[in-house]
């Protein structure tokens, strides 16, 4: 999923953890199930701005010559304005969007 055109909120808004919890039938490997996406669209957000970014780095760097480029500001105003990833990936899992499984529950059910 495109974390740029999510449909997910930009403030924090209480979920009901029962509701969310229907799937796996336990809170806290829902909370994990979205802690591992949120850490996922995290890092590729920092992947995409650092590779953004790296489009304006120079190969002089003295503490005389750092100037602001409006570019760069531009951009890095843009990620700060994005939802949070935890947002994001609470939206996609209340959206059925996220595969998961768990290898342990798997193995108990073929014994």
């Amino acid at each position: 999923m495109d974390y740029k055109k999510t449909n997910a909120p930009f403030n924090t808004q209480p979920h009901d953890l029962i509701e969310l919890s229907e799937d796996t039938g336990n809170i806290y490997e829902t909370v994990s199930i979205i802690a591992r996406r949120a850490n996922q669209i995290a890092g590729e957000m920092k992947h995409d701005l650092e590779k953004k970014l790296q489009e304006f780095a120079t190969l002089n760097d003295n503490l005389e010559e750092i100037s602001e480029n409006r570019e760069q500001i531009e951009i890095s105003r843009y990620y700060e304005k994005l939802p949070k990833p935890t947002l994001i990936a609470t939206q996609e899992y209340s959206e059925h969007k996220l595969y998961f499984r768990n290898p342990a529950k798997e193995k108990a059910n073929l014994d």
